[in-house]
């Protein structure tokens, strides 16, 4: 986003702090447009009701139409005026009810009335009256119909009373609750959206930093984050970038280091080939030749290794039931019988190529020291991998002591019993397969089962 030039080369910077200014704002402004717009096309029923907003200027209107009025006529004018919100009833001078308000006997709370009345404050009063009280008597039943009734009596210039009532006040009650849970429920909604949509603006920038440290975890050659976001989270990445390209530098330049002094101890070991054949003494050539041909494939297979370890193979999805299946027919071919048990099929996301190397790696090493494997795939479901996997690989050989379950793994570590060339090898096949499935994001452990043999279990995690 390019911003647009800035008095005096000022230029805000999009920072969170100021995400979180700009979230706020927003808010406060779309809860406001909502609310106008909500009271604006929802109609009369959300509009406060008219004994809030009105009452005042109805009584005094009504007062001052039917103060002019012949005395015969105002009965029928206050019936007229009567609502469904209000109810005006009109007492003559001589009546009972009048000769109460003037005296001021046989109300309940009797109060003055607010200021609003204007010019008619001074000539009316507010009351309550009970079913039980004596003024009951005279007051229309509707009046009385809320527990607590009150009352607006206002005197005419002639002493006779116009009497206001609320009536459905209860009612009311309801409507001004549902009114004002739309209002908060529309204000929250509104709110929450702003919110939402900030947030996950924000959050976005720091969901892509964790997928690429999870990536980087598994790849070491993933490709560095793309700068976004605001300025606090720009600087995160900007420093993840840099640490990863360091840590790919550092690594290859280890690989190359190594690689080159496997392939050039070759030469002296040609060399001792060579001078070897001057020894007379047969049984102590035989002991060199030895020793050189056992280094010579620490050698190769320590190429092999970091070789492998420098080309990294893309991700891609590949068939992992399918793989197994294939390295279990290829030990067939060979007159070895490796069991397999899962699905035929099963959908993966990793390195087909360096996973059938790991699995190789482990049935080669129970074929040399044990026998025959059994390989199961498990916690698949379906034809997807919704969660992690286990790759098992099971034999019913004498084991492994218990304190050497991890120390196989070191790099050229043999057992006593594996020390020959021929059969033990040089000591990488587990480190390579550790190294791969680890690369994967993934662990081998071994360990001995109950009823004799060896079980390393291969976990990856969910593609």
């Amino acid at each position: 986003m390019k911003w647009p030039a800035w008095p005096l080369g000022f230029r805000p910077q999009d920072t969170i702090a100021r995400r979180f200014a700009l979230t706020i704002m927003a808010a406060v402004t779309s809860t406001a447009l909502l609310s106008g717009l909500v009271v604006s096309f929802a109609g009369a029923w959300l509009q406060p009701p008219a004994n809030d907003a009105g009452l005042a200027q109805a009584a005094i209107s009504i007062t001052h139409a039917i103060d002019v009025a012949p005395p015969a006529l105002r009965p029928a004018l206050a019936a007229a005026t009567t609502t469904p919100i209000y109810r005006v009833e009109w007492h003559p001078v001589d009546g009972p009810l009048a000769a109460m308000l003037r005296q001021r006997t046989g109300l309940n709370d009797l109060q003055e009335p607010l200021a609003w009345l204007a010019d008619l404050n001074p000539r009316s009063l507010m009351f309550a009256a009970t079913v039980d009280s004596p003024a009951a008597a005279y007051l229309h039943h509707d009046f009385l119909s809320d527990p607590r009734p009150r009352f607006l009596a206002i005197r005419l210039k002639d002493e006779s009373w116009l009497i206001y009532a609320h009536t459905h006040r209860s009612r009311d009650a309801i409507i001004r609750a549902l009114r004002a849970g739309i209002v908060l429920a529309f204000l929250l909604l509104s709110a929450a959206a702003v919110s939402l949509v900030a947030a996950r603006q924000l959050s976005r920038p720091i969901e892509r930093i964790a997928d690429a440290a999870r990536h980087f975890g598994t790849n070491p050659q993933a490709p560095p984050i793309a700068e976004s976001g605001p300025r606090e989270l720009r600087g995160v990445i900007r420093a993840f970038n840099a640490m990863q390209g360091q840590i790919q530098k550092f690594v290859g330049y280890r690989t190359a280091m190594l690689a080159a002094i496997s392939h050039d101890l070759r030469t002296p070991l040609t060399r001792m080939r060579l001078r070897g054949e001057f020894v007379e003494d047969a049984e102590q050539q035989a002991r060199l030749f030895r020793d050189v041909d056992e280094m010579q494939a620490m050698v190769d297979g320590a190429l092999a290794f970091f070789r492998d370890d420098a080309n990294e193979e893309a991700v891609t999805a590949f068939d992992l039931g399918g793989l197994l299946t294939t390295i279990a027919d290829e030990y067939a071919d060979q007159g070895v019988a490796v069991a397999y048990e899962g699905p035929s099929h099963a959908v993966y996301r990793g390195r087909p190529f360096a996973l059938k190397r790991a699995v190789t790696n482990l049935i080669e090493n129970a074929v040399k020291h044990a026998t025959p494997p059994a390989v199961t795939l498990e916690q698949i479901s379906g034809e997807q991998m919704p969660g992690p996997v286990a790759i098992v690989v099971r034999d019913d050989g004498p084991g492994i002591p218990e304190d050497a379950l991890e120390q196989v793994f070191s790099p050229f570590f043999r057992l006593d019993r594996s020390r020959n060339r021929v059969t033990g090898g040089v000591g990488l096949g587990l480190t390579a397969a550790l190294a791969i499935v680890r690369g994967h994001g993934g662990d081998i452990t071994l360990s001995n089962r109950p009823g004799g043999g060896l079980e390393a279990r291969v976990t990856l995690p969910a593609p």
